[in-house]
């Protein structure tokens, strides 16, 4: 079994939200590259990170903070959290360092954009979020839900031939149950 450590930035700090509300949030450190490091040293063998203001914010929000924990770690590193484009997809991928991306806001609203990621990256290193509340996707730093359900959305990313997905049961996320 693998246990992949996570950290979720907010305002460049590693934070815990409940149920992915972003008004009530915890924070545990104010250098999440130290964090990092500490779970690199603990034994974890890869790092699971997502920029919750990128994911909100469609756009590389923690960038900068993210580059920290890069270059802190030596491990390998999965990002998501406001990846829409594939100029996003390369800067991660290429440019930081970054080994694996997840898509999930853009992996159901443009499947084009997914299958063009695949194509360039292969499935190795393009993971998709399916994230769920009441069994259905949620997008937009889960603060839309869409009409999909997520095993149809499931069966279909395997179809598109997705290797790794992410899934998260929002109404347990942050409340340690």
């Amino acid at each position: 079994m693998l246990v992949i450590p996570a950290i979720d930035l907010k305002d460049g700090e590693a934070v815990r939200l409940y149920k992915g509300d972003y008004n009530k949030k915890v924070v545990y450190s104010s250098h999440p590259e130290e964090l990092a490091a500490g779970f690199e040293k603990m034994g974890a063998k890869y790092l699971h990170v997502v920029d919750l203001d990128g994911a909100k914010d469609a756009h590389a929000t923690n960038k900068e903070t993210i580059k920290r924990i890069r270059a802190a770690i030596s491990i390998p590193m999965e990002l998501g959290g406001g990846i829409r484009d594939m100029d996003t997809v390369s800067m991660y991928l290429d440019e930081i360092g970054v080994d694996r991306v997840i898509l999930g806001t853009a992996a159901i609203k443009n499947p084009a954009f997914l299958d063009e990621a695949l194509k360039k990256y292969g499935p190795e290193r393009i993971v998709v979020g399916v994230d769920v509340r009441d069994r259905k996707v949620s997008i937009a730093g889960w603060l839309e839900t869409s009409d999909v359900d997520y095993l149809t959305f499931i069966h279909q990313l395997e179809e598109r031939g997705v290797k790794y997905i992410v899934c998260t049961d929002i109404s347990k996320d942050g409340t340690l149950t």
